[in-house]
């Protein structure tokens, strides 16, 4: 198979999409490849990609997963493959995939949530996150992005709740009626889809209450002086979680922190509990929050944020605990000291506390600006594109980018 890593900018590609997100990112993306002259093929696994997908050059796979490189490889070989596409690298089939492409020579262009936030997409070759192949070398940064020009000027793009519960929705209401057709998958995810169904319904249905509950926390943090910390729970079904921490979960990360907080912080201070705004609701982690805090005897020091923008209450804080959250940049952006429990890729000295959870509390030390910006910098060349996936607007703005990232073209002002 030929190596088409250095292909010039133009060349026409044939292009296999495997699992996207659930909902229309890969359906535009192909559409936006189709546009740009290159021929594109996409797998479904289950009906929720089938339903997502409805373009031609669809492929069903109905094996099992010991049978997927194989099966793969053929596909490779009978549509001359010469990219893979997909989001996130730590799903079983995808991590398979990437071995079998990694034999084969095939590059694998990876998408995840932006290592940047707000209104960023990371779109990087060869994995993301424990997978990425960029340095933790500090210098390397400030040397690379010595070389590189100015970000060209950003905006912020829409970004929907509703939609993407609706979407979530969608996709395991089909992935459940099809499961007769494709009897040999099993969701990457811990629950069963109607279990997750479930749990998004109730979250639409509470919202109020909890954004009233959330808008009061807000207020108080605000007329307060009490010094906090933060931090921003990730996903209980994240790989990132499972393959890139010490964790098997986000319940075991909970009680590390809150055990290290009753321990090692100043009695004055508070910890805030962030539930992530993509978290399906089938976990009650408020419940589970207040259980830890009361178990290490800090259940009036610590608050549950059950919904809103995480900016202003970043904004404040003395400092951000995370697993390997993207949150985390959000931190350091603001020059907020961050410490990093798992394997992230913005770990990295100068830039990130070094010393440990326990230290961090007494002594959390700032970001350097210079080494965050060039790190920053460097990100944006290599792995990033501007837009998000829950607006239109937003999906427009990643496609364009993406093909042009795809073709070798420099990224442009929006």
């Amino acid at each position: 198979m030929e190596d088409v890593t250095n292909m010039p900018r133009r060349a026409k590609r044939s292009v296999l999409l495997l699992q996207g997100l659930m909902g229309p990112l890969f359906r535009r993306l192909g559409q936006g490849l189709m546009k740009a002259g290159h021929r594109v093929h996409k797998v479904n696994f289950n009906g929720g990609d089938r339903l997502y997908w409805r373009l031609p050059g669809g492929i069903d796979y109905r094996g099992t997963l010991q049978d997927w490189p194989a099966a793969l490889e053929q596909i490779i070989a009978e549509k001359q493959i010469t990219d893979v596409i997909l989001f996130g690298d730590c799903r079983d089939h995808h991590m398979a995939a990437t071995q079998v492409c990694r034999a084969l020579q095939i590059p694998v262009h990876v998408f995840e949530e932006g290592y940047v936030r707000p209104d960023w997409v990371t779109l990087e070759k060869g994995g993301v996150n424990g997978h990425s192949t960029l340095p933790r070398d500090p210098q390397w940064y400030l040397d690379t992005a010595a070389a590189l020009p100015p970000v060209p000027e950003h905006r912020q793009v829409a970004s929907s709740f509703r939609r993407r519960a609706t979407e979530g929705l969608a996709y395991n209401v089909a992935d459940v009626l099809t499961r007769w057709h494709y009897s040999h998958w099993n969701n990457h995810r811990p629950w069963h889809p109607l279990v997750e169904g479930m749990g998004w319904l109730r979250k639409l249905r509470r919202r109020k209450v909890r954004d009233a509950q959330a808008a009061a926390l807000m207020a108080r943090i605000e007329a307060s002086d009490d010094p906090y910390f933060l931090f921003p729970l990730q996903l209980d079904s994240d790989a990132q979680i499972r393959l890139h921490s010490p964790f098997a979960g986000i319940a075991e990360a909970l009680r590390v922190v809150v055990a290290s907080f009753a321990a090692h912080a100043a009695k004055g201070t508070r910890l805030v509990v962030k539930e992530h705004p993509l978290d399906n609701g089938v976990r009650d982690w408020q419940q589970i929050t207040t259980d830890m805090a009361v178990r290490y005897g800090v259940a009036d020091r610590v608050d549950y944020l059950a919904s809103g923008d995480i900016v202003p209450v970043a904004r404040r804080a003395q400092g951000m605990v995370t697993i390997n959250s993207t949150s985390g940049t959000l931190g350091l952006s603001m020059g907020i000291p961050v410490v990093v429990l798992g394997s992230a890729v913005y770990d990295i000295a100068g830039i990130t506390a070094q010393d440990g959870l326990d230290a961090f509390w007494q002594r959390p030390p700032a970001p350097d600006a210079q080494t965050y910006a060039a790190f920053r910098r460097v990100l944006i060349d290599r792995c990033l594109i501007p837009g998000g996936f829950f607006s239109e607007e937003a999906l427009a703005m990643v496609v364009r980018h993406a093909v042009a990232r795809f073709e070798g073209a420099p990224m442009v002002p929006e």
